[in-house]
């Protein structure tokens, strides 16, 4: 069994299963490496994620539920298919992650859908045919490797994996709408060289932060890449959550680079974690309608 995969022992072999897979705040990271020039991101796993449950019957055809999660179908007959395995019956897809705000929604249901068709059949999907099917639906979130990893997103291939990430907590909001993670990509506005440079070097020091656990270069990263974003996908409360991540000396800025989520990061290992918590809620109340806290995996 592949790392990063997971079973549900309690399926019954050809009549249901299940799977699950967590989302991701974001990216600590997002850019261009200068080297091969190709689009990465580094994850930020969180304790929110999407259930699948798939149930064959002799219907004539795969349904899902909602009926609106049409790329979960695709990647289901997709696998179902390979595997010489019968495309009928029901597929339900449950998921505590927004859709359009850069949680990764869609990752976590392609992801879930496919553990579920493992533990439905007692099949092993390898990651590799995973990816490369997820490929053909989207650019893909890392969300299949636990911890934090860097990802070529548009490729849905591994860079590296960072390691397990640091008890943390974002204290976010949500700027409104939903972003479309095809056309995001698809119309990307071209990175300049100096960009690229900067993009490696974060992804250096950013590698080098998780080996020491170094939570303050972490946030150091994660903020100057949503500064970096501003001029692809403008967050209006950057200005105002740098001000308060100041005033509660919060670890930084953590941004979805293709979405509409934006928070403050703190360290649960901060002897005023929860006096900090408290009162970043309150402050952020006091001028969003709604404040969302989302913790670390």
């Amino acid at each position: 069994m592949q790392e990063g995969w997971k079973t549900d022992s309690t399926a019954v072999r050809g009549r249901f299963g299940t799977g699950t897979a967590f989302g991701t705040f974001g990216e600590l990271l997002q850019g261009v490496h200068a080297d091969n020039d190709l689009d990465f991101l580094v994850t930020f796993p969180i304790d929110r994620g999407s259930r699948a449950i798939l149930r064959p019957d002799s219907s004539s055809e795969l349904t899902v539920v909602p009926p609106f999660k049409q790329k979960s179908v695709q990647l289901a007959a997709r696998l179902l298919d390979h595997f010489g395995l019968p495309c009928r019956g029901s597929l339900m897809i449950e998921s505590d992650l927004p859709i359009g705000k850069g949680l990764a929604s869609s990752s976590a249901d392609l992801l879930a859908t496919a553990r579920a068709i493992e533990s439905c059949y007692g099949i092993n999907i390898p990651i590799s045919l995973l990816q490369r099917f997820m490929a053909e639906i989207e650019p893909t979130d890392g969300v299949m490797y636990p911890g934090v990893v860097s990802f070529f997103h548009r490729k849905v291939e591994l860079g590296e994996i960072f390691g397990p990430m640091p008890r943390m907590t974002v204290v976010a909001v949500d700027e409104g709408g939903e972003v479309d993670t095809i056309d995001y990509n698809r119309f990307r506005k071209p990175y300049t060289a100096e960009e690229k440079l900067e993009y490696t070097q974060l992804m250096s020091r950013l590698k080098i932060a998780f080996q020491e656990q170094d939570v303050y270069t972490i946030g150091q990263v994660a903020t100057r890449s949503t500064m970096m974003n501003q001029s692809r996908q403008e967050k209006r409360s950057l200005k105002h959550l740098l001000q308060l991540s100041h005033e509660q000396a919060a670890l930084g800025i953590v941004n979805a680079h293709s979405g509409t989520f934006i928070g403050l990061l703190f360290w649960k290992e901060d002897r005023n974690y929860e006096r900090k918590l408290a009162e970043t809620i309150k402050q952020m109340k006091q001028t969003y309608v709604n404040v969302y806290v989302y913790h670390s995996l």
